[in-house]
């Protein structure tokens, strides 16, 4: 199996490693001092589930040069969709599956113009991931899951072919025909985590311990699910209890990316977090008061520091 990672982030290279160590091609879509870490000293790896160092990998910053490959992972930034998304076409063949690994609810909808219909794949990872240093990615805890298939249900067996190869590489991956409330299940968690970690400036233990930030916590992800549920997702009755299990087994110092991105001063994904949901519950007649607040909160950060 040939492989790209666009872009070999904290989440892309993480899987990308993986799969690579297992002996599959896989190129690196990097650039900056990450990118020239990669290239110098190759692509290191900090896990519970095993360290890795791969000293040499395939790394480029243009995509033109590597060409159609069998799997694209799809793990840029959200706000870095379309520019990322013309420049993926470079690796697209007729049996091209591109898997998004990104945030929010849209991802597949924004793609599908660059890519195509048949290429483009609805993604979602549950992994905690962070760069620790250029060319470091640390993995905390256990959890490195990828869920994947086509929002409309349809089998695809080119698609199972490869999920089933990253699953011999070590990847717990699963292809499957309920994308849409795959996506939005994680969509309701992280607009709560994202939401409630970045505007108290609090890790999970503290909220999960504090009667008020918890109840505003799970605030946040029922408006979400109420927004979901207009737009025609069909929550499961016993997501609810899902989400308390969730909650209940973060890590203690656990916030959500968009927390992180907050501290160090990079710009946010707010606005297809909780400005989404703000804008889908205006287009629904929902009220999100709760999310509303969030937005306003982070809203003067959305763009980050100037450097």
């Amino acid at each position: 199996m040939r492989m790209a990672v666009m872009a070999a982030g904290a989440v892309g290279g993480y899987f990308g490693g993986r799969v690579a160590a297992a002996g599959h091609d896989v190129v690196f879509i990097a650039r900056g001092a990450h990118g020239d870490a990669l290239r110098r000293d190759g692509l290191k790896i900090e896990s519970a589930l095993g360290d890795l160092h791969l000293k040499k990998v395939n790394v480029t910053d243009d995509p033109k040069r590597v060409g159609p490959v069998d799997v694209v992972l799809f793990a840029v930034k959200l706000w870095d969709t379309e520019t990322a998304g013309e420049q993926t076409r470079a690796l697209v063949g007729p049996n091209t599956r591109v898997i998004t690994l990104q945030n929010g609810v849209d991802s597949v909808e924004r793609l599908s113009p660059f890519l195509g219909d048949e290429a483009t794949i609805a993604g979602t990872t549950y992994v905690v991931t962070n760069i620790a240093g250029p060319g470091v990615i640390r993995h905390t805890g256990t959890l490195a899951k990828i869920h994947c298939g086509r929002l409309d249900g349809r089998p695809d067996a080119v698609l199972e072919g490869y999920a089933q190869q990253m699953k011999a590489a070590g990847i717990d991956i699963m292809a499957t025909g309920e994308m849409l409330l795959e996506i939005w299940k994680k969509f309701v968690l992280l607009s709560g985590t994202s939401g409630i970690t970045a505007s108290t400036r609090q890790p999970l233990g503290v909220i999960r311990d504090d009667a008020d930030m918890r109840t505003f916590f799970f605030r946040l992800m029922h408006e979400t699910m109420t927004v979901g549920r207009a737009a025609g997702v069909p929550f499961p009755p016993y997501f609810q209890t899902e989400l308390e299990r969730s909650v209940a087994g973060f890590a203690p110092m656990m916030k959500a990316s968009m927390a992180n991105d907050l501290h160090a001063g990079n710009r946010l994904e707010l606005d297809w977090l909780a400005g989404k949901v703000v804008a889908l519950g205006r287009k629904y007649g929902i009220p999100t008061p709760g999310q509303e607040a969030v937005y306003a909160i982070l809203k003067p950060y959305r763009m980050g520091r100037e450097r």
